[in-house]
């Protein structure tokens, strides 16, 4: 059954796309939640007059996924967890926590289910995360766990303390 798409599905289309779905997935999934009507001559043409608005709204769109994802590849995100003995975590980190802890420290909302772990965070440290802003569009997040700061950071400034002393007392 061919439909157009009123709003993007995962893995069918964008909105203003003419896709061709089954039966059932269309008049039990898009038609009730009203993401796709069905594609007839008047709909189509219809289409075509909006394909301009539906053009407009998807430079927009893309603009704002390239912002955001500058914006999450920017900083990491550092998120609270338990820490037992040898880094190991009580339970794991779960993307409603990364998604609370970009919205709470970059003040940007992703949705958790775009949040793509390859393997669970069981540990202590700096994790990569891959989130998927729109289409193919991918952000690669650094989420530290139980870290105060980044480890480049904090051995920097342990450097510069400890050859702060050296060079005074060499003038002396």
């Amino acid at each position: 059954m061919k439909v157009i798409l009123l709003e993007e599905v995962r893995g069918k289309g964008g909105e203003g796309d003419v896709v061709d779905v089954a039966q059932g997935f269309a008049e039990n999934f898009l038609f009730p939640r009203h993401i796709a009507i069905k594609a007839t001559k008047g709909n189509l043409k219809q289409l075509e007059e909006r394909r301009h608005n539906i053009a407009k709204r998807e430079e927009q769109r893309l603009a704002d996924a390239a912002t955001l994802k500058e914006t999450l590849e920017s900083k990491p995100v550092t998120v609270e967890a338990r820490i037992g003995e040898e880094g190991q975590l009580f339970g794991s980190v779960t993307s409603t926590m990364i998604a609370a802890a970009v919205a709470d420290q970059l003040n940007a909302e992703i949705d958790r289910k775009r949040i793509s772990r390859s393997h669970a965070i069981k540990m202590a440290g700096r994790h990569e995360v891959e989130v998927n802003l729109y289409r193919e569009i991918n952000a690669t997040l650094t989420v530290l766990v139980g870290v105060e700061d980044e480890p480049e950071v904090a051995e920097e400034t342990e450097a510069e303390e400890a050859e702060a002393p050296v060079e005074e007392n060499a003038e002396a």
